[in-house]
């Protein structure tokens, strides 16, 4: 389907608290992928890298934040 490299799709996997509960409540995992990726791409990408069946694929976007540091003002950036 995708004529991209699936790890160009899938950057990394997202290691927190609430992700870590997913996988051991529901069996869902979670990734940081490519901001222009759509769901049939992701879907694609991780069924070529972990050679499962993916059942559902949601997505979400991390804002980005500002962050001070003394007197210098810049932004944290977001993800999807």
């Amino acid at each position: 389907m995708s004529a991209r490299d699936p790890r160009q799709i899938i950057i990394s996997p997202v290691i927190s608290e609430k992700a870590l509960g997913q996988v051991q409540a529901h069996n869902q995992y979670s990734f940081r992928v490519a901001p222009d990726a759509h769901k049939l791409e992701i879907r694609d990408a991780v069924e070529r890298i972990f050679d499962v069946t993916v059942t559902d694929v949601r997505t979400g976007s991390v804002k980005p934040k500002p962050k001070r540091r003394g007197a210098s003002i810049g932004k944290k950036n977001g993800w999807k």
